[in-house]
């Protein structure tokens, strides 16, 4: 298992504010500096690299379109 408590003689900072990290609210300082990281991964501040997608792969991400074809109010089968 891999030891995540800092080195004796380092404290662990907030990466919000570099502030020392509480352990209620590790690795932040307080529920504001969590809500702050929380906020710029929702906005799409902070990212995961990935291969960039192309306008046709979004309709692939919708609901929508992975129902196509089948309607559960006909028992999903087409009528030709």
């Amino acid at each position: 298992m891999i030891n995540k408590e800092p080195a004796a003689g380092k404290v662990a900072r907030c990466p919000t504010c570099r502030k020392p990290a509480v352990p209620e609210h590790r690795p932040f300082c307080s529920r504001r500096c969590a809500d702050i990281d929380l906020a710029r991964w929702l906005g799409g501040t902070f990212v995961i690299a990935g291969p960039a997608l192309d306008a046709a792969d979004d309709s692939t991400l919708s609901p929508a379109s992975s129902s196509a074809g089948s309607n559960p109010a006909d028992g999903g089968e087409d009528d030709d």
